[in-house]
């Protein structure tokens, strides 16, 4: 437990992931709140409480990534401002909309979501060593996973007792709240080695979002795609099983399995492979729709409880360090998005595998899905290992090369000379690293 004694010992990190995680409980809590309201408030359908919350959830996924790149380009605070002020916005004014209404105006709060999940990411990155960092992501792994398990429970407890009203603003307030006090905190995004890098500009895509980031973002669709689906798995199996009042029960016992996993994780002297981690994930969760009953259904998903929050915790360590200083607020909304875009597919996916079969097929689709993502994660690593060393062409690149002029090749003069009394002229470096 040292390294997280260091890690909490970093000036201004409690504070950070105690704001952090109200504000992550809350936003976590959002889709249910709606859904809620659109039942219980505007006496609608489940179908169209899920057409509000696929609303809120498609905005998100695609708002990240342009709120990183805000953020990289503006600063933290003012993007923290506009998003504050759309929420306390929305928030307040969701008991007067119609459903028609309510639909765009969720999509609109999705794009400005306080995007309190990547900006921790970016400072967690900014505040620690890299001896420290993987400690702190299993942490904010952690967190994210306590998020997950009291966000929405709280809503579902608050709306048995308090008007559809009052429970979509106690959690617009929430997120209103989590947002200002990040804010107020105003975390360092670079470390001081990295404020030079930042203020020289920002580096163009092709040279950081290569074969390197994409393996790590297909890793990180295929986790949540994986997890998506194994949260209907639960519910299907136990429904078939006539013991669907212990669906919670099971999520609780995923949930503290996936707590201690991460624990454990960030503890080990070593890290392990990101698509390693996932294949394990995706083998785990294929059996446990063996079983048939709560208490054996409990036990099933330790295994993927155990291997979920160290899973995440590589993604984002992997993202962190492929990602340059002045586009790192960008890299961690893709990462975000490629995880809300898994979790709004594993659903329906694995809903689809049960319809065809049975129960069990929501474990089995489930993990097959984070099996090929692994696989694929693997590939592309591999591949740019092997391939690294060769640069993505630019202009400077291709100066040193040979020019074909009249049919044959030549090179300019100048290039010769300079060769000649300089040593010959080496490629570009390779700004990407592979997953190791």
């Amino acid at each position: 437990m040292t390294g997280y004694r260091q890690v909490l010992a970093v000036p201004g990190m409690p504070s950070l992931l105690g704001v952090s995680f109200l504000a992550r409980t809350a936003i976590t809590a959002d889709v249910m709140a709606l859904m809620t309201y659109a039942v219980l408030g505007l006496d609608m359908n489940y179908a169209a409480a899920g057409g509000v919350a696929a609303a809120l959830t498609a905005g998100s996924a695609l708002g990240g990534p342009l709120l990183g790149s805000v953020i990289d380009r503006r600063g933290l605070r003012p993007a923290l401002l506009v998003t504050v002020v759309a929420q306390a916005v929305f928030w307040l004014s969701v008991p007067i909309l119609r459903y028609g209404a309510l639909v765009g105006a969720a999509f609109a709060a999705g794009l400005l979501m306080v995007p309190a999940q990547p900006v921790t990411r970016q400072a967690i990155a900014a505040m620690t060593t890299s001896e420290q960092r993987r400690a702190a992501f299993a942490l904010e792994s952690v967190q994210g996973e306590l998020s997950y398990m009291t966000g929405p429970a709280i809503v579902i407890l608050c709306a048995a007792t308090a008007s559809p009203d009052v429970v979509v603003w106690g959690v617009g307030a929430a997120i209103v709240a989590g947002g200002t006090g990040i804010a107020l905190l105003d975390p360092p995004l670079r470390a001081g080695d990295e404020a030079d890098a930042g203020a020289a500009g920002r580096p163009p895509r092709r040279e950081w979002l290569g074969v390197g980031m994409i393996a790590v973002l297909t890793m990180a669709f295929g986790t949540t795609t994986l997890l998506g689906g194994v949260d209907l798995a639960i519910v299907a199996t136990l429904e078939e099983a006539g013991q669907v009042s212990w669906a919670a029960l099971v999520v609780v016992a995923l949930g503290v399995a996936s707590v201690v996993g991460g624990l454990v994780y960030g503890s080990l002297s070593r890290p392990l492979p990101t698509w390693l981690l996932l294949g394990s994930l995706g083998i785990v969760t294929i059996p446990a729709g063996l079983a048939h009953d709560w208490p054996w259904l409990c036990v099933a998903v330790v295994g993927t409880g155990f291997l979920a929050a160290p899973t995440l915790s590589a993604v984002a360590d992997a993202v962190s360090r492929l990602a340059p200083a002045g586009v790192r607020g960008e890299a961690t909304g893709l990462q975000s998005s490629a995880q809300s875009a898994g979790f709004a597919l594993g659903s329906p996916l694995a809903g689809v595998a049960i319809d065809a079969s049975v129960p069990a097929g929501g474990f089995a689709v489930a993990g097959l899905a984070g099996l090929a993502a692994a696989l694929t994660g693997c590939l592309l690593s591999r591949r740019m290992e092997v391939g690294g060393a060769v640069p993505t062409p630019t202009r400077a690149g291709r100066r040193g090369r040979p020019v074909r002029r009249g049919g044959r090749r030549d090179r300019p003069r100048e290039r010769v000379r300079r060769t000649t009394s300089g040593g010959a002229p080496g490629r570009a470096p390779d700004r990407l690293s592979g997953e190791r």
